[in-house]
């Protein structure tokens, strides 16, 4: 582990009275039956990323497991599917649930159909600040031109197979290079991009940043859903989309370095990055206030 990289982009300290309103009202929309643990990584990592208020939106079924991964966020329970997913007829009640939250999250463990199908389009169709990841890409691939007539503010966290989903119909042939992929896909979307893999990749237009954390260890299912709740606690924290990837990117790779001296590439697991967050966010507040200048590139 390089113990000599640090951040570019750090949080604000803590006002002495700051109350819990100041550091952003989370809903994550997440799991569904038998991916309740989606649910649970997102809302962790979420909370220990310093989010005041996390609340979790998910299927009947998944509520009690989902409830039992933490007390400190809330749960909601959503009617559902045969098959346990979010059903149609609770998208109406769920929107007016999500209208006073600073940031959206959709996706982790939700499995597609057409009640995520109705909620990602009534919430790319209004102003506010929406983190789509796993399934919630699963879901816009499906949808075709997604991005046309979006209002809100975005982020989305694809590795290069989805991004060629995601892009589908839209007459855009997918560039060579890492960057420029992150950087078209951007533009084309209007989005902050992160583009998942070795040396991830942020984009908004021509701005990019290259992670340097992380390693091979984090290569599991659950570290995404860990990466998301980060990320939207980030944005809700008052920094702008661009820089809630950026330095999410960056904490969530460290907290898997520190987390794989810990317990070895091979053993480490998605709970473990949780568990390190507190030590990777150490060098990610500035003793001066807030400093938010990203470099073009960190190559």
């Amino acid at each position: 582990m390089n113990r000599n990289l640090i951040p570019t982009v750090y949080l604000s300290p803590r006002k002495k009275d700051a109350h819990k309103g100041d550091f952003g009202r989370i809903g994550i929309v997440a799991g569904s039956r038998g991916m309740s643990g989606a649910a649970v990584l997102c809302g962790n990592a979420a909370l220990r990323s310093g989010s005041g208020l996390v609340s979790i939106f998910t299927p009947i079924s998944a509520q009690n497991i989902v409830a039992m991964g933490n007390p400190c966020y809330m749960v909601s329970p959503m009617r559902e599917t045969s098959e346990g997913k979010l059903c149609v007829s609770a998208v109406p009640e769920l929107m007016d649930s999500l209208k006073n939250k600073d940031v959206v999250t959709v996706g982790p463990g939700c499995g597609t159909g057409p009640g995520l199908e109705m909620l990602l389009r009534a919430l790319l169709a209004k102003t506010g600040k929406l983190v789509v990841d796993a399934d919630g890409l699963n879901q816009l691939s499906l949808m075709g031109n997604w991005w046309k007539n979006k209002k809100t503010e975005l982020i989305l966290t694809p590795h290069p197979g989805e991004i060629k989903r995601l892009a589908h119909g839209a007459g855009w042939e997918m560039p060579q290079s890492r960057e420029q992929t992150s950087i078209g896909f951007s533009e084309l979307t209007n989005s902050v991009v992160l583009l998942k893999g070795r040396h991830t990749v942020i984009a908004d237009f021509n701005k990019t940043r290259i992670n340097q954390t992380g390693n091979p260890g984090m290569a599991r299912g659950g570290s995404g859903d860990v990466l998301t709740g980060i990320i939207a606690a980030l944005w809700g924290q008052g920094l702008s989309g661009f820089e809630a990837t950026a330095l999410g990117a960056f904490i969530h790779g460290l907290a898997g370095d520190l987390a794989a001296e810990k317990h070895g590439q091979i053993s480490m697991l998605p709970t473990d990055l949780i568990a390190e967050l507190p030590r990777a966010f150490e060098g990610a507040i500035s003793p001066e206030g807030p400093e938010k200048t990203i470099p073009k590139s960190d190559q």
